[in-house]
């Protein structure tokens, strides 16, 4: 899943996107709100850390803008606002969810509980209740980072694990190239590379093991399926 921090304190930024990565998301980082427009512009997040006080505009604001369609947001889901603060008031946090945040977390916060908010708010539009997802005999804990299929334990690459969770969240359903490089990998990525191929590659073998048949479909000019199989 891909990540926008809007953050104009470099430490914390840069912590934030190590912590993130570590995690498996692809992470963007904007220091104020007109680099945040222009990346929400051209990018499809699937998720806004969104911090209140910008040197340019409040966060209050931007998530206004985005929330009433005055800033031009790429992709078809709804972006999910996360907004990161020292503004902990009661006032400022009813404001925030008002402006039209799904979460609100307060400064200082523990890394592990931004993961479980991050996890939350992503699961929303799966319309899932667990941090473990599940197709088939294949099981994905997003929590844990661990991937299941049946009994065998799958070690996966970051960028495997993440290209198999937005599979997984739309299993059936054809996903082109374009979108998994506009989900699981940042604005780092070169498009006319084969990173996506290769990676669904390596993944699809090593989900393969003794099945004849790949759970993972190549639908020739057109993208990559996860076969909605049986347990």
């Amino acid at each position: 899943m891909r990540l926008l921090v809007v953050e104009d304190e470099e430490d914390l930024a840069g912590a934030l996107r190590v912590g993130l990565a570590r995690a498996g998301y692809a992470v963007d980082l904007a220091a104020d709100a007109a680099a945040a427009y222009e990346l929400l512009r051209v990018n499809a997040y699937d998720l806004m850390l969104l911090d209140v006080n910008l040197p340019d505009v409040d966060g209050f604001a931007v998530c206004r803008a985005v929330r009433r369609g005055e800033v031009e947001v790429a992709g078809e889901a709804e972006l999910r606002v996360l907004m990161l603060t020292a503004r902990g008031a009661l006032g400022d946090r009813v404001r925030g969810l008002d402006e039209g945040a799904d979460d609100y977390l307060v400064k200082p916060f523990a890394l592990a509980e931004l993961l479980a908010r991050v996890r939350a708010l992503l699961r929303r539009d799966t319309g899932g209740t667990s941090a473990v997802l599940s197709v088939g005999a294949l099981t994905l804990d997003t929590a844990r980072h661990e991937v299941r299929q049946g009994a065998r334990q799958l070690h996966l690459t970051r960028k495997e694990f993440g290209v198999l969770e937005y599979l997984m969240t739309r299993p059936g359903r054809v996903v082109p190239a374009e979108e998994l490089l506009e989900h699981v990998w940042d604005a780092h990525a070169d498009p006319f590379t084969e990173t996506v191929r290769v990676t669904v590659g390596t993944l699809r073998r090593k989900l393969t093991g003794d099945d004849d048949e790949p759970p993972i479909e190549t639908v020739i000019g057109r993208g990559y399926r996860l076969r909605e199989m049986s347990a």
